[in-house]
């Protein structure tokens, strides 16, 4: 349910507010994408501010602690090591966690693979590559409108506890998640499949766990085995809020301590929650703290390994997997999924399974031993000029971006997009006369597998 909340903010070029900064680009958020962009845009040689709500970079990966790299390992049914198809900004990052011994090594998702990050180090380590580069980064301040000189985004109105001001800029780059820049210009979106959208999640942490003991009860796999499942079910049955009974539970750098992906949020009358809304947040959260508690309780109970186990925090806010799509250039469709679509203006391989949560079990359909290549127009918005957004409200139809979305194609969402506006500035021409070739060119000199 989404109630009439005001969305769109558009103020003409004649505002008498302060102006922050001018620059010649603006990124919104500091998740994956917008850390991406930020950076690469910078070390082109422009000007960037990239503004955050939070007083952090990570959107989902540390907000929402999904804490994983998700995407950048080919899907196969035949064991061996991790085979590695997706490069660029995304292995950059891993490196720079890895260096900091913030990154676990590659583990076991069902089919495929996924490293585990201390959310702690994920901040520290794109801070330091955002000033390294030179990016201005505005912690604690949110987008609450739109500079607009007809269809050309100018900039925003962004608000602080300092108050209301303008920040000016030749190109934006909307790499909030929620295509937050783009709504408030009034630009078309979608909210999944006729409004139903994936279930959020509240990631939770564990710590004070014999590891040991967990693994040769849980085995090598994230995705729990079936008896767990089924003993799930039954302690359910016995009055534990345990309404999913498929769950994931990773380890993490830091000794003794599990990631746990468990939980499936539903509002308190048990609509399907669209996180955009307060009113759903909200609920979202509190409910999501509570499933914690359960889940806690069962893993504690139930699982050899963690009969002295604990929560040490969950996430700051619920893990986000969906709320709008934009209505792009061009769609990433379901068949290009499906029929794992190669293209000569793809910027981004996806090698991620459609994993689609909904109801009380994921549904998960394996691309195997394969990829599909994400056109860049995908990022364009239909209309709306010196705009492209990066991360998960690109354009895509339900079912691909269950699959599009993860950690690492943000990442090079967010390198094509840095890529993109500084071709666009150097030619003083709009982004949507950019080729995507020539995006996935450049993206490729700067070390992206494509």
């Amino acid at each position: 349910m989404i109630r009439n909340w005001k969305e769109t903010s558009i103020v003409g070029t004649n505002c008498d507010l302060p102006v922050l900064d001018s620059v010649d680009v603006l990124v919104v958020g500091g998740g994956a994408a917008g850390v991406a962009a930020a950076t690469v845009a910078a070390e082109a040689g422009a000007s960037v501010v990239l503004v955050e709500k939070y007083g952090f970079c990570g959107g989902a990966a540390v907000a929402g602690m999904s804490g994983t790299i998700c995407g950048m390992y080919a899907a196969t049914e035949t064991p061996g090591s991790p085979v590695q198809v997706v490069q660029g900004f995304s292995e950059r990052f891993a490196t720079e966690l890895s260096k900091r011994g913030g990154l676990t090594a590659p583990q076991m998702y069902g089919k495929t693979w996924t490293a585990a990050h201390d959310p702690l180090v994920w901040r520290e380590a794109a801070e330091s590559m955002l000033l390294d580069a030179g990016v201005r980064i505005l912690f604690h301040t949110t987008v609450v409108g739109v500079i607009m000189d007809g269809a050309s985004h100018e900039g925003v109105v962004v608000e602080s506890t300092a108050g209301r001001s303008l920040i000016r800029a030749r190109r934006t780059i909307d790499a909030s998640g929620d295509g937050a820049v783009v709504a408030r210009a009034g630009h078309r979106y979608t909210f999944g499949d006729s409004g139903r959208i994936q279930n959020p999640t509240m990631f939770f942490r564990i710590a004070g766990v014999d590891v040991d003991r967990f693994l040769d009860f849980y085995g090598p796999d994230t995705i729990c085995p079936p008896e767990v499942s089924a003993d799930i079910v039954a302690a359910r049955e016995e009055g534990l809020d345990l309404p999913r009974q498929k769950i994931w539970i990773f380890q993490t750098p830091r000794p003794g301590e599990l990631m746990v992906n468990a939980t499936r949020l539903v509002g308190f009358d048990g609509r399907i929650l669209n996180v955009v809304d307060p009113v759903d947040f909200t609920e979202a959260e509190i409910g999501g703290r509570r499933q914690v508690r359960s889940y806690a309780e069962y893993l504690k109970l139930r699982i050899p390994g963690c009969e002295n186990s604990y929560v040490v925090d969950t996430g700051t806010e619920v893990g986000i997997r969906q709320t709008r799509t934009i209505a792009a250039a061009e769609r990433l469709t379901n068949t290009d999924v499906l029929e794992h679509r190669k293209r000569p203006d793809g910027i981004a391989r996806v090698p991620w399974p459609i994993e689609l949560h909904e109801g009380d079990k994921p549904k998960l359909h394996w691309i195997l031993d394969d990829f599909y290549e994400v056109p860049f127009a995908a990022l364009i918005p239909e209309v709306g000029d010196n705009i492209i957004v990066a991360g998960r409200c690109l354009g895509a139809e339900h079912e691909a971006l269950a699959s599009a979305r993860v950690t690492a194609q943000c990442f090079e969402y967010g390198h094509a997009a840095a890529v993109a506006v500084h071709q666009s500035l150097q030619r003083d021409v709009p982004l949507r006369e950019i080729r995507g070739e020539a995006v996935r060119e450049r993206m490729a000199a700067n070390g992206s597998d494509l």
